[in-house]
C-alpha cells in the first residue's frame, strides 16, 4: 500500500470541472515541490503518484466517458485523455524507480515529467473542461463531480500509485496502442 503524509484534499462532492482544477493546481505545487532540493522529494514523489493515479483512473472511468456520452468531447478527445495520462505514467515511473532524489538522472526525469503534466493539464483544460462548461449542465456536473470525487478517494483510500500499479498502468497503455512500444527504456 502505498502513502503520502501529504494533504491530497478529500473532495466529496462539486462541480467535476472546479474537482479537476482543484487537483491541477495540486500537481502543480507538487511539480513544484518535487524540483525543490530541500523538500522531502521522496514524499513528495509518492504524493504525486498516488494524485495522478487516483485522478486518472477517476477521470477514464467517469468523467471522459459521461462527458462523451453527453457530445460534449469526442471520441477522439477522451482518447487522447487517457493517451495523455499514459504518457504522464510512463514519465512518473521513470522518476519512481531512481534510487536517489539527488542526482542529474533524478532532475532530468522530473524536468519531463513536467513536461508531460503541464502539456496535459493546459490540454486537458481547453479541449475538455471548457466543453464541459458550456456543454453540460450544473445538476449533470455536480452528479459527475460526485463520482469523480468517490472514485478518486476510494482509490487513494486503497493505496493506489505504486511503482508496480503504474508499471502496468504503462503495459496497459501500450496493449491499447496509447504508447509507443519503442519507449521501454529511452
Amino acid at each position: 500500500m502505498t502513502s503520502t503524509p501529504i494533504d491530497l484534499g478529500r473532495p466529496v462532492s462539486g462541480d467535476v470541472v472546479e474537482l479537476i482544477l482543484d487537483d491541477h493546481r495540486r500537481f502543480e505545487t507538487l511539480l513544484r515541490d518535487l524540483r525543490d532540493s530541500s523538500s522531502d522529494r521522496d514524499a513528495v514523489r509518492r504524493a504525486l503518484a498516488t494524485l495522478h493515479t487516483a485522478h486518472a483512473i477517476a477521470e477514464e472511468t467517469h468523467v471522459y466517458p459521461k462527458l462523451e456520452r453527453k457530445d460534449a468531447i469526442s471520441q477522439e478527445e477522451a482518447e487522447h485523455g487517457e493517451h495523455e495520462h499514459a504518457e504522464g505514467h510512463e514519465a512518473l515511473l521513470a522518476v519512481l524507480e531512481l534510487k536517489g532524489t539527488d542526482t542529474d538522472a533524478f532532475d532530468d526525469a522530473v524536468e519531463e515529467l513536467a513536461k508531460v503534466l503541464n502539456h496535459h493539464l493546459t490540454e486537458e483544460e481547453l479541449t475538455i473542461l471548457n466543453p464541459a462548461r458550456d456543454e453540460v449542465g450544473e445538476r449533470v456536473r455536480a452528479q459527475l463531480g460526485e463520482a469523480f470525487a468517490t472514485e478518486r478517494n476510494r482509490q487513494i483510500d486503497e493505496g493506489c500509485g505504486s511503482a508496480e500499479q503504474i508499471r502496468e498502468l504503462v503495459a496497459r497503455a501500450r496493449r491499447k496502442g496509447l504508447l509507443d512500444e519503442d519507449q521501454d527504456d529511452e
